[in-house]
C-alpha cells in the first residue's frame, strides 16, 4: 500500500479487479508490487504514477478521494482494459467509510436556533446537575413517538433485516471466510477486492458498521503483506472476527439489536442549548488508515464528557502539529493545547450521541476560565471507584442487546445508544457514560509510582492504585510524538528522584491478564494543579522534583527491583489465542499440519478450560478435514465450517481475556451475551 497515492473508494477497486480477465488476475499481485516502487508526482487534484519510462497513470481525486473508475486513466496501449488501473487501485489506500462508532464530526450548518424563551423540541436538559434520584429521560424522537402513540395501541412487530441486508451479510461472510481460508499470506489483491465489493454491497444495503469493519480488514491485510512496521496481527484478527460476527448475527437480529448491528452512516447532531465546558486534556490521534490529528476532551458542570476533534488525512507530524491549531467551534481562537487547560462557553451547541461537538454556522463559542483537576467538576471523575470504571470500559462493543437494555439515566439526559453503558452495577449513574471509544475506556486514576517493569514492547511504569500494581505504558511509539520520552522521564521518579511520588493520571485501558493501561495525561510532578498531555507536551527535567541531597538520600525509599513481566499460574488461554492468530496470518493450511494439538487441548482441560479445549480440537479438525470425490481427488475445502470454528474460538478468547482483565482489576466480570 503506497501512502503517496490518494485513497480509492472500495467500489472502484472492486469494479476494476472484476473487469480483469482470469489471466490478468493471476498477474495482479505482481503488478501491485511493481507499482509500489515507482515515482509519484502530484499536480493539484491529479496524481501521476510512472508505470515505466514511457507510460504514466493518472488518478484524479478532486476531493482527495478517487470515487469513480473513470478517474484512473492509463496511457498504455491496452487501456482501459489494462492491468495497470486495477494494480494502482489495489496499491492505493482504501478510502475510509463512515464509522458508526468513531466517526468524523459532521458540521451541522443549518440547524436554526430556538426562539428566545421557547424550548427546542429536540433539546434535552443536559446542563442541569444530577440529583440523588434522577428520572430516566427518553431521546426527543422516542419521547415524541411515545406521546403520539394512542393509548392501549399494540406494540408493532420488531424490525428485522431486509432481504438485501441478508444478501449483503452472506456476501460479507463468504468474502471474509475466503480471506481466512487463505490467510494474510495468501489473500492477494483479488481476494481483497472481493471483500471490498462485499463492503460496498453492505454499505448500499444500509449496513455501515459491517462495511467499515470489512474495509478495516482489507487495510490490515495490506499492512501485513507490505510488512508495514505499524501492522499488528491482533488488529487483523479483530477486524476479521468483527466482520464474521456481524455477518453471523445480522440475518436473525431484530429490534434494538438489529439497529446496533447495522450502525449509523452519520452521527446525528442535535441542538443542546448553551454549554459551559472545562478543558480536561488533549491527546493525539494516529490511525492505521492514514488519519491523524488531535482530540480535546472537555467536561460540563454535570461531569459529562464532550470532545472537540480535529482529525484529517496525515501522519504523526500532523498529529503533533494539530495541537496548535485553533479549534473549529464558533469564532474562538483557542488552540487544542490551550483548550485542554482553559474553558469554553458555547451557545447554540450541537452534540452527537457520542458527545462530539458540532461546528455549525449557528454555534457560538468564547473562551472561559478553566479549573485544575482537583476542583469541581473535574474532580468528580476521579471519585468513581476503579472497579466501576473497569466494568464500564470492558463493556463489549458488539454486546448490543445488553447495551440497549442499559439506560444512561438522568445524568446523561438521553437514553443510551448502541454500545453505551451508563449505569453502574449498583444503580448509580455514571457521569462519564459515553458511546464507543468516546470516554467509555478512559480511566481516571490516583497512582503512586513505585518502579518500572520490562515488557516486550519496552519499559513500563509500575504504580500502586488502591492496592493494585498497575502497568502504565506509552500510548504511541512514533518518534514525532513525545509519549516514550515522557515515560522515560517519569521513570526517573521511581529511580531516585522521589519513589512514592503521587500522581493523578488519565489513562486508557489495555485489556490484559494483568492491570495495564496506556498513559494519556498526568499531573505535573512539581505542580499538582497543572497537568501534562503526555502525547503532545514534552516534559523536562526541570518539571521533576530535585534530586535528593547527600544528607537526605538515605531517607529515600529505593525503587523495587522488578523482573520482566510474567504471570505465574495464568490460565493458558494463549494456546487457543495463538492458533486463532496463526489462522489469520497463514490461513487454514497452517492448522492442518500435524502437531501438538492433542497435548494443547489436554492442557487447557487440566486448567478447567474444557470449552477452550473443545474449540481448539474443533478448529484443528475443521482445518484438516478435506473430502474426496469418487476418483480420489480432493474437493474444495469447506470454508464456511472452518470460518465458524475460527469465529467461535476468536469470540471465546476475547471473552476470556475480558474476564481475566476484570478479575485482575478486581471488577465484576462482563457477562456473556448470546452472540
Amino acid at each position: 500500500m503506497s501512502p503517496l497515492l490518494p485513497p480509492v473508494d472500495p467500489s472502484v477497486t472492486a469494479q476494476l479487479v472484476a473487469a480483469l480477465t482470469p489471466r490478468l488476475r493471476k498477474r495482479l499481485d505482481a503488478g501491485v508490487a511493481k507499482l509500489a516502487g515507482r515515482p509519484v508526482a502530484r499536480d493539484g487534484d491529479i496524481v501521476r504514477l510512472a508505470v515505466d519510462d514511457d507510460t504514466d497513470l493518472e488518478l484524479h481525486a478532486p476531493d482527495g478521494v478517487v470515487t469513480t473508475a473513470e478517474s484512473i486513466r492509463c496511457g498504455c496501449l491496452l487501456a482501459p482494459d489494462c492491468l495497470h488501473r486495477a494494480a494502482a487501485a489495489s496499491a492505493a489506500p482504501v478510502a475510509e467509510m463512515p464509522d458508526p462508532v468513531a466517526e468524523m464530526p459532521d458540521p451541522v450548518a443549518k440547524i436554526p436556533d430556538p426562539v428566545a424563551g421557547e424550548p427546542s423540541l429536540t433539546e434535552a436538559p443536559r446542563t442541569a446537575p444530577p440529583t440523588s434520584a434522577p428520572a430516566t429521560t427518553l431521546p426527543a424522537t422516542a419521547a415524541s413517538a411515545a406521546d403520539d402513540a394512542p393509548a392501549g395501541a399494540d406494540d408493532p412487530a420488531p424490525e428485522s433485516a431486509t432481504p438485501a441486508q441478508r444478501t449483503a451479510a452472506a456476501a460479507l461472510h463468504d468474502a471474509a471466510a475466503a480471506v481466512l481460508e487463505a490467510g494474510a499470506d495468501g489473500a492477494g489483491a483479488v481476494l481483497q477486492a472481493e471483500l471490498l465489493r462485499a463492503a460496498h454491497t453492505a454499505r448500499l444495503a444500509g449496513l455501515p458498521r459491517a462495511a467499515g469493519r470489512a474495509v478495516a480488514a482489507v487495510t490490515a491485510l495490506r499492512a501485513a503483506r507490505d510488512a508495514d512496521p505499524a501492522h499488528r496481527l491482533g488488529d487483523l484478527t479483530t477486524a476479521l472476527r468483527d466482520v464474521l460476527l456481524l455477518a453471523h448475527r445480522l440475518p436473525e437480529a431484530t429490534g434494538p439489536e438489529l439497529a446496533g448491528l447495522r450502525g449509523r452512516v452519520r452521527q446525528p447532531y442535535t441542538p443542546d442549548g448553551s454549554l459551559r465546558l472545562y478543558g480536561l486534556f488533549a491527546e493525539p490521534v494516529l490511525t492505521s488508515t492514514g488519519y491523524a490529528g488531535t482530540v480535546t476532551w472537555t467536561v460540563d458542570a454535570a461531569g459529562r464528557l464532550y470532545t472537540v476533534p480535529d482529525v484529517a488525512p496525515g501522519g504523526a507530524e500532523r498529529a503533533a502539529g494539530s495541537a496548535d491549531r485553533a479549534v473549529r467551534i464558533g469564532d474562538t481562537s483557542l488552540t487544542h493545547r490551550e483548550l485542554s487547560r482553559a474553558g469554553l462557553a458555547v451557545s447554540g451547541a450541537t452534540v452527537s450521541p457520542t458527545g462530539r461537538l458540532g461546528a455549525g454556522a449557528g454555534v457560538r463559542a468564547v473562551r472561559a476560565p478553566g479549573v485544575p483537576w482537583r476542583a469541581e467538576p473535574l474532580d468528580r471523575l476521579w471519585t468513581v471507584p476503579v472497579a466501576e470504571q473497569i466494568a464500564r470500559a470492558l463493556a463489549g462493543d458488539l454486546d448490543v442487546p445488553k447495551a440497549k437494555d442499559t439506560d444512561s439515566g438522568g445524568d446523561a439526559g438521553t437514553a443510551s445508544e448502541a454500545g453505551q453503558a451508563g449505569e453502574a452495577g449498583d444503580g448509580t449513574n455514571q457521569p462519564t457514560a459515553q458511546d464507543g471509544r468516546d470516554g467509555r475506556d478512559l480511566l481516571f486514576l490516583d497512582v503512586t509510582l513505585i518502579g518500572t517493569v520490562r515488557e516486550a514492547a519496552g519499559e513500563c511504569l509500575l504504580a500502586d492504585c488502591d492496592g493494585l500494581m498497575v502497568r502504565l505504558a506509552a500510548a504511541h511509539d512514533a518518534p514525532a510524538l513525545p509519549d516514550r520520552e515522557n515515560l522515560r522521564l517519569l521513570a526517573l521518579l521511581a529511580h531516585g528522584r522521589g519513589p512514592g511520588t503521587r500522581l493523578r493520571v488519565v489513562a486508557r485501558l489495555t485489556p490484559a491478564p494483568l492491570p495495564r493501561a496506556v498513559l494519556l495525561a498526568a499531573s505535573r510532578p512539581t505542580d499538582p494543579d497543572a497537568h501534562v498531555d503526555l502525547g503532545l507536551d514534552r516534559l523536562r527535567r526541570a518539571d521533576l522534583p530535585a534530586e535528593p541531597t547527600a544528607g537526605t538520600s538515605g531517607d529515600a525509599r529505593p525503587a523495587p527491583t522488578v523482573q520482566p513481566a510474567t504471570a505465574p499460574g495464568e490460565a493458558p488461554v494463549h494456546l487457543l489465542r495463538r492458533r486463532v492468530h496463526q489462522a489469520a496470518s497463514g490461513g487454514r493450511r497452517v492448522l492442518a499440519f500435524p502437531g501438538s494439538k492433542e497435548s494443547e487441548a489436554a492442557r487447557l482441560r487440566r486448567y478447567g478450560l474444557g470449552t477452550a479445549g473443545e474449540l481448539l480440537t474443533a478448529l484443528h479438525a475443521s482445518a484438516a478435514e478435506r473430502a474426496r470425490d469418487p476418483f480420489g481427488r480432493l474437493l474444495p475445502a469447506d470454508t464456511g465450517r472452518f470460518a465458524t470454528a475460527w469465529l467461535g474460538a476468536a469470540v471465546y478468547t476475547e471473552e476470556v481475556d475480558r474476564a481475566l482483565c476484570a478479575a485482575a482489576w478486581g471488577a465484576s466480570s462482563p457477562g456473556l451475551d448470546s452472540r
